[in-house]
């Protein structure tokens, strides 16, 4: 039997005691579209059938293939409400859902979670569920993230179908159907908006065990008491409590402001209306195992853990939407997260993306056909996405920094798309256009830099908040914990350890530490781990081995900081 493997509940900011989890062992079909020839197997969801953790990993499903997942599920009497709800957390790309061969709902987007409304399909006993799936990866113009056929380099093997928990959860007509919390620190409250059809609906705000305020209502401002505020040196959550006549669902949130500020000589990211130094890393969130997929909470855990305890303040995720339990780990540790949108569109073109800015060229984004983004639905569907992820991390504490597109890859309308995501929150700050294709002050707050082959340096004269949002990349094939032997890729690979250290810390105190002083808010280091054959990580792929002393880092990372 497969081992079940996330099995805590996947939603912490919205839980009830609702909750059965359907992970573990399905069957699975593989098979061209259309044919009555198929393969079968036994697949461990939540994991790829391109990981090896889904117990296959021997193919890679093409885009005029399709799978079929199919199992049973139990419902006991007690269980059963008046709604019962079927959550996916992510599959990956195209799905149609049937229950007891009736078909519930279909499914398009690779990252973000869906569900459906199964209440008048299921009975009490044995059901069965089937998922019909289908994914063009980098032959359409969906948002796909690093996944492509032909993988290499910083393109990575690509994954279908199901890779985030499937669970049920049956609740009551009045259910909680969303929160959205709204913390402000500057009048000492919070402000919470609940969606429900409930009249009777009651809040109260715990610390710890203690209730520290009582409200009623869906729209209400209430006072948070002796106030404390949240920060990555002292992470303090509180807890939330709402009832309806037939729902009780548990929250929490942080009191925290993220803003941009002046210093007397240059703007600057602020945390809790102070200038505070983003010193953070990549995170690309792939694993040796499961691909996009952690390996279990446990592990997700022990890796910001890690990084926090390196004396790194964030992550920045990249191209990519993790579990929500990542986000939780990440808000009740202390680590800021800067938050990519999930890229896609047509082909990417390394000679225009990679090579002609540092010539200089300039490219006004609205002219779809050079970064390719001329196909009218995949930019709607990007668009779509955009409201969608915002709505599905709004409450996440940690959250500062939105990432709108990044080198260019199918950016488009970054001025528009700048505007439409300040109107969707403007409670964080957003980098427009990470690393290049500017287009200059009126669409991004941050002057957003990538700098790997040359000298770190700053512009001069610059009015937006600076921020290197990628940089180093310095790599070390560890042996034994490489994923080939023979195909290497890096920034600046070094023989030894010892190589590798001396090359980090010039670079480091010699190059980064100066630039706090004429004007740099942010550093974000290049990378968590190895990913495939990209060996430019902190911790090697299978997250076995840490190739630094954690002293040289944590030496270098107490001098991160504003004076």
């Amino acid at each position: 039997m497969m081992k079940l493997s996330h099995t805590e509940y996947p939603r912490p900011q919205l839980e009830r005691d609702s909750y059965i989890n359907l992970n573990g062992e399905w069957d699975l079909s593989h098979s061209p579209i259309g044919s009555e020839t198929k393969k079968h197997y036994k697949i461990n969801v939540p994991f790829s059938p391109e990981s090896k953790a889904s117990g296959l990993g021997n193919f890679i499903l093409q885009p005029d293939e399709e799978l079929v997942y199919e199992r049973e599920f139990e419902l006991r009497t007690d269980f059963i409400k008046i709604i019962t709800l079927l959550h996916f957390g992510a599959v990956d790309y195209s799905c149609i859902c049937f229950i007891n061969g009736n078909e519930v709902g279909s499914h398009k987007g690779g990252f973000l979670p869906f569900y459906f409304d199964i209440s008048s399909h299921i009975k009490i006993g044995k059901n069965t569920i089937q998922l019909k799936v289908t994914d063009p990866t980098d032959t359409g113009n969906q948002s796909r993230g690093k996944q492509k056929l032909n993988r290499g380099g910083i393109w990575y093997t690509p994954q279908s179908g199901i890779w985030q928990t499937v669970w049920l959860e049956s609740v009551s007509e009045d259910y909680i159907k969303d929160i959205k919390i709204t913390p402000n620190i500057d009048t000492e409250s919070v402000f919470i908006q609940i969606t429900t059809s409930s009249s009777n609906t009651t809040i109260q705000i715990l610390d710890g065990d203690t209730i520290i305020a009582e409200s009623s209502g869906t729209n209400t401002n209430i006072p948070i008491p002796n106030m404390e505020v949240w920060s990555p040196e002292n992470p303090k959550l509180y807890r939330i409590l709402i009832k309806t006549s037939g729902d009780t669902v548990k929250s929490y949130f942080g009191m925290r402001k993220f803003s941009i500020g002046f210093d007397g000589k240059f703007k600057r990211l602020f945390l809790n209306n102070k200038p505070y130094f983003h010193n953070g890393l990549l995170d690309q969130g792939y694993w040796s195992e499961g691909l996009l997929t952690p390996p279990n909470g446990e592990e997700m855990e022990k890796e910001i853990k890690l990084m926090k305890d390196m004396g790194f303040n964030m992550l920045r995720k990249h191209i990519k939407i993790e579990p929500l339990r990542w986000y939780y780990h990440c808000d009740r540790l202390g680590i800021l997260v800067w938050q990519d949108f999930v890229c896609g569109g047509g082909a990417y073109e390394t000679w225009k993306v990679a090579y002609l800015p540092f010539i200089g060229w300039k490219n006004k984004d609205t002219k779809y056909k050079f970064l390719n983004r001329t196909d009218e639905d995949g930019r709607n569907e990007f668009i779509n996405e955009m409201d969608q992820t915002v709505d599905l991390l709004k409450n996440t504490v940690s959250l500062a920094v939105w990432v709108l597109f990044n080198e260019g890859w199918g950016q488009f309308d970054s001025i528009q798309l700048t505007d439409k995501l300040r109107k969707l929150d403007d409670t964080r700050t957003i980098d427009s256009v990470s690393g290049w294709y500017d287009q200059g002050k009126d669409s991004s707050e941050l002057k957003s830099l990538h700098l790997y082959y040359q000298k770190l340096k700053v512009p001069k004269n610059e009015s937006r908040v600076i921020v290197l949002s990628e940089f180093g990349g310095y790599s070390l094939k560890t042996e034994g914990h490489v994923y080939d032997e023979n195909k290497l890729f890096g920034y600046k690979i070094l023989p030894d350890k010892k190589s590798l250290e001396k090359e980090y810390r010039s670079l480091i105190e010699d190059q980064l530490i100066p630039l706090i002083e004429k004007g740099l808010s942010a550093s974000i280091y290049t990378q968590v781990s190895d990913v495939e054959e990209e060996i430019n990580g902190i911790v090697t792929y299978d997250r076995k081995m840490v190739k630094f002393d954690l002293e040289l880092i944590q030496e270098l990372n107490s001098k991160l900081v504003y004076k």
